[in-house]
């Protein structure tokens, strides 16, 4: 079952009320007269059979309806939706047309239909003639019960439209409630899409919206040019509920002082293990540079393979505004340590004292290249991680987006297998209370046998045998496969991914639709040959849009360091967009909608600091991979 919604909330009927009196709407007089059908219908707190028995009772047509459509709102209170539905359909022939209670019936059948049938249906027949004169409650509810089915079919430009119809018929307090929903749907909206709809002659408080949100993100990395447009748009829509009032997150970001380093300090393991990482991503830093040849600045590297700490002090003493890096989760503590009350002391050449750590006297921002467990948040500091776990919730959204309804996850029976299994399920927990099934293999014949495990076959083979065993072995039989699941997420290596794939093709009966596939960069075979690719058809993959292109700068990357494979090119990178990065964080920090559109993927920034990555999509098709 979907998640209720967390942006558009029902009206209240306590709200309902309130736009009831702003109406005019007037209370039963003291002779008992009948209450107003605007009235009545607003909300339905008596049992069902108590509106049926005064329906019968009624000699007015308008009056009977008026009852029956309590009764069939009294049923949908009850979660009866079979009986709502069947009392609707019933009385729909002799319906008196008035077009409250033909709204009312429309409304109600739609609350059915959400329920009954799809999302589709229940929009199409909620859908109101402009020619109608309603109510204001009426219309608060169309409004919002519109735009809860738009978000329900992922639609949240639609979704968009109707909050904004809807926040003309609510007091101020909630209007203002939703205006803040409205900012929180837009967020995640890409600029292109924003562009799309930005002209709508017929709604301009809709249009005004969708305005803002586009020059919030196009400008939110030049403040000042940000403020120039932002003023542009006020004095345009200077009657638009955000004109006199802005989201207080694009307020911040007016607010915030860019990062403007002259001297910037990298910190990477040079030397050692770890240096063929690292030399991938001072590439890429290298590369991001020399991209920027007017700018006047300084960047100096420094070896944290034997003491990250150290490298730290000279970055310090050397000036350093900005320090990127280091990289490896363990330097990262050390350096999170060395910040704290409790710093420890720096480490000096052999033969002489330890001295205390020189800390300066305003805080140095630093991005991170990885992510550790043991930080606190701090405005000056950032993480920016190629995080497996992230990727994997990047992919429950991503197929939540697709329609997907019953994923099955299989997983390699490891550390990261298992990491990346469980950042799915939370990601998908805040979309979906459907659970989540995974299983983990092992490699060899185990694998095998947890792919039939996880489709059911063994299940399906062993009532066959069974079969057999009573009727003889004469009988034939094909497996089945299960038939509840709409996609499979495979987590797994490079040299596990063929395997696992063929496994679970040949594994989906004759008598079962296969599934979409979908997998993590994670499982990305290098240099892949044609029969390969061919082997990997419809598998759908997440990476590095870097990675999915073919430009003049993948082809000179490639050509410099024919050696590399896809995770040192993923590091080259994420380099690359380190630096890129420096100059947006503060707004990006204090403006979450903003998204940057890097090579290692769309880059937002969390208020802790945490850098979100949302990769792009490519499917294996005739035996090539595609970007999608």
């Amino acid at each position: 079952m979907l998640k209720s919604l967390n942006t558009t909330k029902f009206v209240s009927v306590a709200i309902l009320s309130a736009v009831l009196a702003g109406c005019g709407s007037q209370a039963p007089s003291s002779t008992g007269t009948a209450p107003t059908v605007a009235t009545s219908l607003a909300s339905a707190p008596l049992a069902p059979n108590v509106y049926l028995a005064q329906a019968a009772n009624s000699k007015d047509p308008q009056q009977r309806d008026t009852n029956l459509l309590l009764a069939a709102h009294a049923y949908i209170n009850a979660n009866d939706y079979a009986a709502a539905q069947k009392l609707l359909k019933s009385m729909q022939p002799s319906l008196t047309q008035t077009p409250t209670l033909v709204a009312e019936h429309k409304y109600l059948t739609a609350r059915v239909l959400e329920h009954t049938s799809t999302y589709v249906e229940a929009l199409k027949t909620l859908s109101y003639p402009s020619t109608w004169v309603l109510p204001g409650w009426q219309m608060a509810a169309y409004h919002q019960f519109r735009a809860h089915l738009f978000q329900l079919n992922k639609q949240p430009i639609e979704q968009v439209r109707e909050l904004s119809l809807l926040t003309t018929y609510l007091p101020p307090a909630e209007a203002s409630e939703v205006n803040n929903q409205i900012w929180q749907v837009l967020q995640p909206m890409h600029e292109q899409t924003l562009q799309t709809f930005i002209r709508d002659a017929n709604n301009p408080v809709f249009a005004g919206w969708l305005q803002l949100a586009y020059i919030a993100k196009h400008y939110a990395v030049d403040p000042n040019q940000l403020v120039r447009y932002l003023g542009d748009w006020q004095k345009q829509n200077p009657y638009h509920p955000a004109a006199a009032k802005l989201p207080t997150d694009l307020d911040r970001a007016l607010n915030a002082k860019p990062f403007m380093p002259k001297n910037i300090a990298v910190l990477l393991p040079l030397t050692g293990q770890r240096a063929g990482a690292a030399n991938a991503i001072r590439q890429g830093i290298l590369a991001s540079y020399l991209a920027k040849p007017n700018e006047q600045v300084a960047v100096n590297f420094y070896d944290t393979a034997n003491d990250a700490v150290a490298a730290y002090q000279q970055a310090v003493n050397a000036g350093a505004e900005f320090i990127i890096g280091p990289l490896l989760p363990n330097e990262i503590d050390q350096l999170l340590a060395l910040n704290s009350n409790t710093s420890p002391a720096i480490s000096t050449p052999s033969g002489s004292a330890p001295t205390a750590p020189a800390v300066p006297t305003a805080p140095i921002p630093q991005l991170f290249l990885n992510q550790t467990d043991k930080f606190v948040p701090d405005i000056n500091k950032f993480y920016f991680a190629l995080s497996p776990a992230q990727e994997a919730a990047d992919a429950a959204t991503r197929m939540y987006q697709d329609g997907v309804t019953m994923p099955l996850l299989l997983a390699s029976n490891d550390a990261t297998g298992k990491r990346m299994a469980e950042s799915f399920i939370q990601a998908w927990k805040k979309k979906s209370d459907t659970p989540i099934e995974v299983y983990y293999y092992d490699g060899g014949d185990k694998m095998k046998t947890t792919v039939q495990d996880a489709l059911g076959v063994r299940d399906s083979q062993a009532r066959i045998a069974r079969i057999k065993e009573l009727l003889g072995n004469s009988v034939q039989a094909d497996f089945r496969s299960r038939q509840d699941i709409d996609a499979i997420y495979m987590i797994s290596t490079p040299q596990d991914l063929t395997l696992l794939k063929a496994f679970i093709d040949v594994n989906f009966s004759v008598f079962t639709q296969p599934v979409p596939l979908y997998t993590s960069s994670r499982s990305r075979i290098d240099n892949e040959s044609s029969q390969t690719a061919q082997d990997l058809n419809n598998l759908t993959m997440s990476d590095a849009p870097w990675l999915m292109q073919n430009s003049e700068e993948n082809l000179m990357v490639n050509t410099l360091w024919s050696g590399w494979n896809n995770g040192q090119k993923r590091l080259f990178v994420m380099g690359y967009d380190a630096m890129d990065l420096i100059s947006k964080l503060a707004q990006m920090r204090s403006f979450t909608g903003y998204q940057f559109n890097g090579r290692s993927g769309v880059l937002s920034v969390n208020p802790d600091g945490v850098i979100n990555r949302q990769l792009s999509w490519g499917r294996y098709q005739r035996g090539s991979f595609r970007q999608l």
